[in-house]
């Protein structure tokens, strides 16, 4: 979980050789224990005050492009990736390895080697840290104070007109001219490191240059609040840069057609309500594949089993097997109560994919539902073991244990995982309060209190680190 200093680096290819530079263990002026805990900080503040989408099916797929480019640097776990539903082109990474990605982005994107371009791009900052190398152009704010800042102007652009303007007309817009722009070099060097990442991880280099041109064309219909001009000035010499640099490399052959794209493209825009029904059933009416599940999904949203079930049968003909055909069926029959079929539906397809979050989690479901909540925890705990952060199971051992019957240690674990969901949630100290009401409780029961008093322990540490 703690990234590591991004060493020196080459990258082999057939025909290129790249070599990242070596930044020196002098240079951090900041240890990575603390850039996690900034890390997780920014997460959890992230969590409370930005629309974040949480969707488990979603976040795998855009992290499975995450971790590919991540495997060519020397980063040690992150702590994810953060889905923003907000319409702005925009992405963020803070020291620690979190990253979060607007769903305008994904939205406006072309093919997945667009998206991958802002990805490594991102990546190059936190592995050459550049937060941590401007350190002392912060005149002693601290990167705590930097990660405050962060969230304030993301939280910012999130506001209405009026408010918004008084949060970025008041001091924080000063603090965030010295503070949230990367300078000139650094963006250049993540322009340059991060394309030579999404070469190295097989994806086109002229994508990058490609939505550069992209996102500079939609500039013209955004407003003065900070996106991702305020955050990464993006001037005419950076874009021509990049296409100058992606041309001197190898051809990677332009992906033209791009059907794995397509689906997470319309379901990204059923998720972030940027689609109208009529535009789903325009696309659907095509024999889309895409955008049939997308507009199954649009109905599930909308409370229509009926018209997703229509949907679906018509994305069925194309004999595609997928994990969004297998969730939105299990989630009609779950809309219907018809539980036997949505365990028939669901079951197989977890047990051959039981690293697949989005399909096991959907398991662990139809499992509560069928007053299984036994055999749902040990589905979900694995997954938890792995990434203690993650709401989705969190919450999914919090409705199992709820499904329980009366006990004492059932009284104990739902503080537990309701402090734990209260914690990701941003909620710091309501979360402490629940785990103090757990502690009480669990008196009787010497292994429970131990583990309480220690997650306590570590919560109350944790908390002290003000943003």
């Amino acid at each position: 979980m703690v990234m590591g200093h991004a060493a020196s680096s080459t990258f082999t290819t057939s025909s290129a050789q790249f070599s990242v530079p070596d930044i020196g263990a002098g240079v951090g002026l900041i240890d990575q224990q603390q850039e996690r805990i900034i890390g997780e900080k920014v997460y959890r503040e992230a969590q409370r005050q930005l629309p974040v989408i949480q969707n488990p099916w979603m976040e795998d797929q855009l992290f499975s492009v995450f971790a590919h480019i991540l495997s060519q640097t020397q980063l040690q776990q992150p702590i994810g990736l953060m889905i923003v539903n907000d319409p702005q082109i925009n992405a963020f990474a803070v020291p620690g390895g979190l990253f979060a990605l607007n769903m305008g982005l994904i939205n406006s994107a072309r093919n997945m080697d667009e998206v991958a371009g802002v990805m490594a791009h991102e990546i190059a900052h936190v592995t050459q840290r550049h937060y941590s190398r401007s350190q002392e152009a912060f005149k002693g704010q601290g990167l705590l104070a930097l990660a405050g800042i962060l969230v304030g102007a993301l939280v910012a652009s999130q506001a209405d007109g009026d408010a918004g303007a008084a949060v970025m007309m008041g001091s924080q817009a000063a603090l965030l001219d010295k503070q949230l722009t990367y300078s000139r070099n650094q963006e250049r060097e993540a322009d340059r490191i991060g394309m030579q990442y999404m070469y190295a991880s097989g994806y086109n280099p002229h994508s990058m240059a490609d939505f550069f041109e992209v996102m500079h064309r939609s500039t013209s219909r955004l407003s003065f609040l900070p996106d991702f001009w305020l955050t990464h000035p993006l001037t005419t010499e950076r874009m021509s840069e990049a296409r100058l640099r992606a041309s001197q490399m190898p051809k990677v052959k332009p992906k033209l057609v791009d059907p794995s794209f397509d689906i997470i493209k319309w379901y990204s825009r059923v998720l972030s309500g940027q689609s109208t029904e009529q535009q789903l059933k325009l696309v659907a009416g095509q024999n889309n594949f895409a955008g049939q599940l997308a507009l199954s999904a649009y109905y599930l949203q909308h409370g229509d089993d009926d018209s997703a079930q229509q949907a679906l049968n018509l994305a069925k003909k194309h004999n595609q097997i997928h994990p969004l055909l297998v969730l939105f069926q299990t989630d009609i029959f779950l809309g219907k109560n018809q539980l036997d079929q949505a365990l028939r539906s669901i079951r197989s397809a977890a047990a051959i994919m039981p690293e697949n979050r989005a399909l096991n989690y959907k398991y662990a479901e139809v499992l509560i539902r069928m007053q299984q909540p036994d055999q749902a925890k040990m589905i979900v705990q694995r997954f938890l073991q792995s990434n203690p952060r993650d709401l989705s199971a969190w919450r999914l051992m919090l409705t199992a244990t709820n499904a329980e019957p009366a006990s004492s240690a059932k009284t104990i674990n739902v503080l537990r995982y309701r402090a734990e969901i209260e914690y990701w949630s941003g909620y710091e100290e309501s979360a402490i309060k629940s785990l103090l009401h757990a502690q009480r409780v669990s008196k009787g029961n010497q292994s429970l209190s131990t583990t309480i008093s220690q997650r306590l322990k570590q919560m109350q540490q944790e908390r002290r680190y003000k943003i």
